[in-house]
C-alpha cells in the first residue's frame, strides 16, 4: 500500500484487470492440432505480442485487429491459417465474467467514487461484460469510441477530455503496464494501481501502488 489518494475518478482497464481475459486459453484450445504441446507456450506469447503490435498504430475494428495477429502467428509457425478460428475467439470474449475478487472489491468503492472504464473493446462487445461486473459505472469508454486503441495517448486523452477532467483527477488501474500504466504515467496521471495478476511484471519507474487484486483498491483511497 501506499500513500491514501481519493480521486475525482477511477479509471480502470477492463479486460485482464476487471475481466478474466481468455484469448490465450480459447487460442490453446483451436491450435491444439497445429502447435505441439511443449511449444504452445511459446505460441500464446507471440500471438499476444502481434495483438499488442496490432493496436499500435490507426484504429482499427477489433475484428481486424484479432485476424491480423491470428495470421500473423500462424504465418511466423507456419501453421495453417483459419478464419474460423478468429471468429470464435473474437466471438468469445462478450461471455468472459470477472475475476473471483472483481465484483466484491468494486463494490467497496462503487457507491463512493465515480467509477470508470477504459478499454480496447468495441460498444457491442464491452456492454456484456460490465454487466457481469454487478456495479454501476459513471462511464464506459472504449476504444471504438476513442478511435485508438491503449496504450496509445489519444485514448487516455479521451477520456480525460470527455469527463472535462484533469490527469490528477484519477486513480487509473491496471494489470498491464504496457497496455495502461506506461502511457498513464505519460499523460501525467500521477495516482496510479497495478493489479498484479502475474501476467506482466511491474516496472517501479512508472510510480504505482501494487495490489493483489481489486479488494486492496479500498484501502489506496482510504476506506
Amino acid at each position: 500500500m501506499s500513500i491514501v489518494f481519493r480521486p475525482k475518478y477511477i479509471s480502470f482497464d477492463c479486460y485482464g484487470t476487471l475481466i478474466y481475459f481468455q484469448m490465450s486459453p480459447v487460442a490453446r484450445q483451436l491450435f491444439a492440432d497445429r502447435i505441439a504441446a511443449e511449444d504452445m507456450d511459446a505460441f500464446c506469447n507471440d500471438f499476444s505480442a502481434y495483438r499488442f503490435d496490432e493496436v499500435l498504430g490507426d484504429w482499427k475494428p477489433y475484428y481486424e485487429v484479432v485476424y491480423n495477429a491470428v495470421l500473423r502467428t500462424a504465418n511466423m509457425w507456419k501453421v495453417p491459417f483459419r478464419e474460423s478460428d478468429v471468429s470464435t475467439i473474437y466471438e468469445a470474449v462478450p461471455t468472459w465474467g470477472p475475476h473471483p475478487d472483481t465484483v466484491a472489491g468494486l463494490a467497496k468503492i462503487a457507491d463512493k467514487i465515480p467509477l470508470v472504464i477504459l478499454s480496447n473493446a468495441m460498444d457491442h462487445q464491452l456492454v456484456h461484460n460490465v454487466q457481469k461486473l454487478e456495479v454501476p459505472f459513471h462511464r464506459v469508454y472504449t476504444a471504438q469510441q476513442a478511435k485508438a486503441y491503449k496504450p496509445r495517448r489519444r485514448a487516455f486523452e479521451y477520456m480525460i477530455d470527455q469527463l472535462g477532467a484533469k490527469p490528477e483527477d484519477f486513480l487509473h488501474v491496471s494489470s498491464s503496464m504496457r497496455y495502461d500504466l506506461m502511457s498513464a504515467h505519460d499523460i501525467g496521471i500521477k495516482n496510479k494501481a497495478f493489479v498484479n495478476r502475474g501476467h506482466e511484471p511491474g516496472t517501479p519507474f512508472y510510480g504505482y501502488s501494487e495490489i493483489k487484486d481489486i479488494g486492496g483498491l479500498a484501502g489506496l483511497v482510504g476506506l
